[in-house]
């Protein structure tokens, strides 16, 4: 599919040379890598400073729109990584985002606390997916009520429809009077939290079984003691083929006592039918350690998802353990296998959002970074890419999640 590609003017730069731009528009969807307070040169600029570093990575995000010829109101979702120690509240940094966008705009959002981004300073990274029509016209669409006890304010909604797609916000474990429920206990919040997607999916008239990709944020370290338990209560609401979905452990989300939170894309035809899917798992492909539901590949008219893609093998067990830069080719070789499999290539990538294991600092981001940007050319797809302590299973340190975009 044809695309065009953003890199504005005077647009914040990486430290090292690489294929990826900072916008990509194909078909319908509008990718936006994450948009982060740097200089041309790649510096930090206003280190430590969260409100300061979240008007000019805003700034830079409306920016790279309004190159692609889109506007903010065209935004159905933001991806936002904050340095939160525990000391900052989650509804204060979503008011502050808020701040920087227009009255009438209405989108979803996931705010993800970490303990610490790319580069020392650095406190907070944007991502966002907008959509306009190929012939310029904004899509048409539906916002799900709020709901009872909800942290989402204006311009916040638990879930938008355009045209033929379904944003789901990531729901919390909260009770109707916005309290946290279930304290301590990860697989009730799970239920709870898959349930509340449930409800907001509904309002369109889909189901779980309309979703096409499933992303979880969960509160824990690596190995299958954190992972099994949450992973295997929400996979019990997926028929196989299930979904692609991707699980990432945080140290911690904002409130303590919230365990998980999980975002959802789903895909329902225009006028309420259920849309054809093809669904792949290539014979060398890895597997998690106990069976879930979910699918590497899958694509949906011309939209491809893919789970995140790792260093595994059949068993879960990593394969060249703590060592990042085969890793990461390996985990590129794999996006490559399920591409083809499903009819596409590299080339049809329109966004990758990467979490690897590092500390704070460009020597972990560049043992990554300028492996992912070689398997594509220039130029290449948006991207975002976020240091965490551990990932989910010992000795993998990389996870790679990707969109693409091919013809039906």
């Amino acid at each position: 599919m044809d695309k065009r590609h953003s890199w504005p003017d005077h647009h914040w730069n990486w430290p090292i040379t690489i294929n990826h731009k900072h916008g990509v528009r194909c078909g319908s969807m509008i990718w936006l890598g994450g948009q982060v307070d740097l200089t041309p040169d790649g510096a930090v600029r206003n280190p430590g400073d969260i409100e300061t570093q979240t008007g000019n990575a805003m700034a830079y995000l409306v920016r790279v729109l309004e190159d692609l010829d889109c506007v903010p109101q065209d935004l159905v979702t933001l991806l936002i990584f904050y340095v939160n120690d525990g000391s900052l509240d989650e509804p204060d940094v979503l008011a502050m985002v808020a701040r920087h966008l227009p009255d009438d705009c209405r989108l979803t959002v996931n705010a993800v606390p970490v303990p610490w981004l790319a580069f020392e300073g650095l406190t907070i990274e944007i991502e966002g997916y907008a959509m306009r029509r190929k012939d310029g016209t904004p899509t048409r669409r539906d916002i799900a009520p709020g709901r009872s006890g909800s942290p989402l304010a204006a311009p916040w909604v638990e879930g938008l429809r355009s045209d033929s797609m379904i944003f789901v916000s990531a729901q919390y474990p909260l009770d109707d009077d916005g309290h946290v429920a279930a304290k301590g206990d990860i697989v009730a919040q799970t239920r709870l939290v898959m349930e509340r997607v449930g409800h907001v999916l509904g309002h369109f008239g889909a189901g779980y079984d309309d979703a096409v990709k499933i992303n979880r944020w969960y509160a824990g370290g690596s190995g299958v003691a954190d992972f099994e338990a949450a992973a295997l209560a929400c996979a019990a609401h997926f028929q196989e083929p299930g979904p692609a979905a991707t699980g990432v452990p945080i140290p911690r989300h904002a409130d303590g006592d919230v365990l998980i939170k999980i975002s959802m894309v789903a895909m329902l035809g225009e006028n309420g039918e259920r849309l054809e899917r093809t669904h792949v798992w290539p014979d060398s492909l890895w597997d998690w350690h106990v069976h879930l539901p979910y699918k590497h590949g899958l694509k949906c008219r011309d939209m491809i998802f893919l789970g995140g893609q790792v260093s595994l093998d059949r068993k879960g067990k990593a394969v060249h353990p703590d060592d990042l830069s085969r890793q990461t080719h390996q985990a590129m070789i794999h996006i490559g296998t399920i591409l083809e499999a499903l009819g596409a290539g590299y080339d049809d990538v329109c966004k990758v959002t990467t979490v690897y294991k590092g500390d704070c600092g460009a020597e972990a981001l560049n043992d990554n970074l300028p492996i992912r940007s070689s398997y594509f050319h220039d130029p290449g797809p948006a991207s975002t890419g976020v240091p965490l302590p551990v990932l989910a299973y010992d000795s993998m340190v990389i996870e790679i999640d990707v969109f693409a975009m091919k013809e039906s």
